[in-house]
């Protein structure tokens, strides 16, 4: 049982890193909205399995918060934010999509290789995965330096969030309840802010590419 709750948690994590790559390469921001609310619900189900697997009751606890906030508050949000804004596409990127993908092997394979002293080390049953968890960070950190509009570099922060809390999971089991929820509070804090944030954006430059915020500093 062990063995195959084990195999699951890879399978989950695998998942999470193939969503990592689709958000990479997306260009349509509805799109990225439903890969983002993907990435949280298998966040979701891999916290829950490994709350199961290890007898760890807090983090159903943690499968719940993350499912209400990442699946299902923090995406209403954002269709919000969109619907508002009247934004579907992020046609321009920093770097054109082969390369891209191209640059996130490389730090897939990086990541891979920065975690293995690690995993060696570790007694958790999801050590295997905290290679996967740190290329899921970097992937969305990429993504959000690729992008030249705000509404993508936002998922991206939120998509790297997703990595962090993953990693936790899988070489600690999980953060301290006041920690999570500490995190959980400041994250939507700071979705509310980034929604205001891109609305001020909006009106002044008529547009969300945040190269226009330039202007100012020359001002």
């Amino acid at each position: 049982m062990s063995a195959f709750l084990s195999q699951f948690i890879n399978l989950l994590a695998a998942i999470l890193l193939l969503l990592a790559f689709a958000m990479l390469s997306q260009r349509r921001i509805l799109s990225l909205i439903h890969l983002f609310t993907l990435q949280g619900a298998t966040l979701a189900v891999s916290t829950a399995v490994v709350g199961y697997a290890t007898a760890q009751p807090h983090l159903y606890f943690s499968a719940v918060l993350t499912l209400l906030l990442k699946v299902i508050l923090i995406p209403l949000l954002l269709h919000r934010v969109i619907d508002r804004l009247n934004v579907r596409w992020d046609l321009e990127t920093l770097i054109n999509i082969p390369t891209t993908q191209l640059a996130g092997i490389v730090l897939v394979m990086f990541a891979f290789y920065l975690a293995q002293p690690i995993a060696q080390i570790s007694a958790t049953i999801a050590r295997g995965t905290l290679g996967i968890a740190l290329a899921s960070v970097l992937l969305s950190f990429m993504m959000m330096i690729t992008r030249s509009k705000a509404v993508p570099q936002v998922i991206g922060f939120l998509a790297m969030e997703n990595g962090l809390f993953f990693a936790a999971t899988a070489a600690t089991y999980g953060m301290p309840m006041v920690v999570e929820l500490g995190i959980a509070l400041d994250v939507l804090v700071g979705i509310l802010i980034l929604g205001v944030f891109l609305f001020h954006i909006r009106e002044q430059f008529d547009s969300l590419d945040i190269r226009h915020l330039e202007k100012l500093k020359e001002d």
